[in-house]
């Protein structure tokens, strides 16, 4: 069974499940393709089971410019946190309607990326097209680091499993770089070079802490180690089309669910390369996906053609 919303007129650009509630979700949308006009935070509620078995709408807050990203809080169940295409980030309490209850303008370009500390869970990274990704601190009115090297867009910025301090950023010059928040001169640990175009999505392995994994606009899939920064543990591809988004499973370390500009969100198994399972349904470019953390094969996923899909994958969980 699919389950599916509607975010009418508003293309979907990112999905994510709550970490605290096994029901509830959130996707990112934006009016005219993100290209410009609005966009729209649609907070949704799972429904199971039953003859009212889908997805229903919660909360919904509309946005002058489109949302690219965004980020359940670690540390409080109700917010949430976006990346819109003015280079703002706006932290949301969904039990309040209307406007967010914080808000950050440092980013000289679209934000694209959002992503919550899950191992301090004080802290949130973003990234951007201005080239940098900044650290923030919800209490606090000004980002509390900014990380330049990169001399293109920074299209994700994630968090290390493992490492409170650790984080990855991909980017639009084809490399990926390895940060500390520790470091006092703000500058990376290490590059990783082997995509050659845009590298545009990033996740990390869950349950090998030195393992990530990257999508290119070289139509290729690559697994990391940054033990062996000199090059990828395993590629994937060339593809017809590009992967989007890329994303380990939070319930193995074999498994990836990839979101991609073929109109499909599939799910692999990064031991031989093969893919285990395909959902076909969307009729646009597939841009968000997200696994469930309590239900083990439930996914959600967002696409250009306006819909939000929940469905379960059957797969072994080891």
């Amino acid at each position: 069974m699919c389950m599916r919303y509607r975010s009418a007129g508003f293309k979907g650009y990112s999905v994510k499940f709550s970490p605290f509630s096994d029901s509830l979700l959130a996707a990112a949308t934006s009016a005219n393709f993100g290209l410009v006009g609005n966009g729209k935070l649609c907070v949704l509620s799972t429904h199971a089971q039953g003859p009212a078995a889908g997805l229903a709408p919660r909360q919904e807050y509309d946005t002058q410019d489109g949302l690219f990203d965004l980020t359940w809080s670690e540390i409080h169940e109700n917010q949430l946190a976006t990346a819109s295409g003015d280079g703002s980030i706006k932290l949301w309490d969904i039990t309040l309607a209307g406007y967010p209850v914080a808000k950050w303008h440092e980013h000289k370009r679209e934000a694209m990326s959002v992503e919550w500390n899950y191992t301090s869970k004080t802290t949130f990274l973003s990234s951007s097209w201005d080239g940098s990704a900044k650290l923030w601190n919800p209490n606090a009115p000004q980002a509390l680091r900014t990380f330049a090297e990169h001399t293109g867009c920074v299209y994700t910025a994630a968090w290390s499993p493992r490492s409170p301090d650790q984080f990855a950023t991909c980017s639009e010059d084809k490399t990926v770089k390895l940060w500390s928040t520790g470091e006092p001169s703000a500058k990376s640990l290490m590059t990783f070079g082997g995509h050659v175009d845009q590298v545009i999505s990033l996740d990390w392995n869950k349950y090998m802490p030195n393992q990530f994994v990257t999508s290119s606009v070289d139509r290729t899939i690559k697994i990391w180690d940054i033990r062996n920064p000199r090059g990828q543990v395993a590629m994937f591809g060339p593809f017809e089309f590009s992967v989007r988004r890329v994303k380990f499973s939070p319930f193995s370390p074999n498994f990836i669910a990839t979101a991609g500009y073929d109109m499909s969100a599939s799910v692999w198994d990064v031991r031989t390369g093969a893919v285990v399972y395909v959902h076909d349904a969307h009729k646009e470019f597939v841009f968000g996906v997200d696994w469930s953390l309590f239900h083990p094969g439930q996914i959600a996923t967002c696409s250009w053609d306006e819909y939000i899909n929940v469905f379960n994958v059957p797969i072994p969980q080891n």
